[in-house]
């Protein structure tokens, strides 16, 4: 009973310490940033150059991992460097998004109100009793009922009152459709009567030491830049102590589910991890999750030819992409993210080492854990393994394992959260560990 009790005392601990956990910020008026070595996270050199030959192959720019918020990796592509800027595609979206929240939570807009009530009726070519309908949260999750398809000489990303025409009531259909969301970029706009660049610059670049410029309502900056805003938006709109984004209702349904037509969208944000998705230019419903090899709890911005800030709140990790197409075309999620994270996931080759006086007893990976844990036996001393919950039970126990060089443990069956393994060798010596399932 003790020692089940020790156990308690020990998760409840590991908990806390993970809460409490901070994350760093690079200076605003540095090109200082704080790296820590990926073998730190157990990531192997040729795993990295694995990953890092894929990324150059599909035409990659830049590449950065943040974990806690310091570069874990970064590396640039070609004549590509950390001071070349690029376009963020459909990523500006999601800075979009976060802008409307901090207009709204400054008192200039309501994203209830109809758009008109900022920009004047006649914006569309819809009748005017089915335009009052559409209002800024529509927009913001693409449900405005404006047709994304029109016909040409029109196009997705036309803003024009005669490409914007009615196909059905806001609300009732998600497409994607840029030229009607960057109708919220003139909303706020007009609302607090500057211009957008002014605005992003008051509202978010001076208080994150974010550059970058909009050009024709698309942002360009360089990679450590959107690798800023990743940090930003992990941790939940607060730069360090200062808080950005105070309104957390609207962080949440950002972050979140917005409408019950796309599962995988929120506020122009890209969800993982639900039932099922929806993708540009289609009115299908995949009846999966949005990026399969990547964590459940990623949220992420996704930009045409494979612009990407993905952000796992659970690992404390921002992830950026900039470069030209990987293969084939995409405006959001496509099939280069699925083995991207593949390999990304593969970089935890190494994730514990044990060792006595006469050196490494295991070696046990990944971390966390989604199904299959292994545990490499190097010395082939391990003679019984047990996991425990919170509680001190024994929920798995395997004994007479000298013999066995790898153990692969099945975890499927366990729910979220802190486990402990308690793995004891010929010797009778007892190790224990704390270990993840995700």
């Amino acid at each position: 009973m003790k020692q089940k009790q020790l156990l308690v005392l020990a998760i409840i601990f590991i908990n806390v310490t993970i809460k409490a956990q901070s994350l760093y910020f690079p200076p605003l008026t540095s090109t200082t940033w704080d790296s820590i070595l990926p073998s730190s996270i157990g990531y192997c050199q040729p795993r990295i150059d694995s990953l890092y030959n894929y990324l150059q192959a599909k035409n990659t720019k830049a590449f950065i991992i943040l974990k806690d918020g310091k570069r874990v990796l970064e590396k640039y592509f070609g004549t590509y460097t950390k001071d070349s800027s690029f376009y963020w595609a459909s990523d500006s979206k999601s800075l979009a998004s976060f802008i409307t929240g901090v207009a709204q939570q400054k008192g200039f807009i309501n994203i209830n109100n109809p758009v008109s009530t900022y920009i004047g009726t006649g914006w569309t070519s819809a009748p005017l009793i089915k335009e009052n309908l559409i209002t800024i949260k529509n927009l913001l999750e693409m449900t405005s009922g404006l047709d994304d398809e029109p016909p040409l000489p029109c196009d997705n990303e036309d803003t024009a009152k005669t490409c914007l025409i009615y196909k059905a009531n806001a609300g009732a259909r998600w497409a994607y459709h840029t030229g009607a969301y960057r109708k919220v970029q003139d909303v706020v706009s007009n609302a607090t009567a500057l211009n957008y660049n002014a605005i992003t610059t008051n509202w978010i670049k001076s208080r994150i030491g974010m550059g970058g410029i909009w050009l024709q309502q698309i942002y360009y900056s360089k990679a450590r830049d959107m690798a800023r805003f990743g940090l930003l938006n992990l941790n939940k709109g607060i730069w360090n102590a200062d808080t950005l984004m105070k309104d957390s209702l609207y962080f949440k349904t950002m972050t979140n589910t917005s409408q019950v037509l796309n599962n995988s969208y929120g506020y122009l944000w890209w969800l993982n991890g639900k039932s099922s998705f929806m993708s540009p230019q289609s009115q299908i419903v995949f009846p999966n999750t949005l990026i399969s090899n990547a964590l459940t709890d990623m949220y992420c911005a996704l930009g045409k030819n494979d612009q990407k800030i993905y952000i796992v709140p659970s690992q404390n990790i921002v992830i950026v992409r900039q470069g030209n197409t990987a293969g084939g075309f995409s405006l959001a999620a496509s099939s280069f993210d699925n083995t991207l994270w593949d390999y990304i996931n593969k970089l935890t080759c190494v994730t514990s080492i044990h060792e006595n006086e006469n050196g490494a007893l295991y070696f046990s990976y990944p971390s966390p854990v989604n199904k299959d844990l292994t545990i490499e036996n190097v010395k082939q001393t391990i003679e019984k393994i047990s996991i425990y919950d919170a509680l001190g039970n024994t929920l798995f126990t395997n004994s007479k394992l000298q013999e066995e060089a790898n153990i692969n443990i099945d975890l499927s069956s366990f729910s979220k959260g802190i486990y402990v393994i308690e793995i004891e060798n010929k010797n009778h010596s007892v190790l224990r560990k704390k270990i993840i399932k995700e």
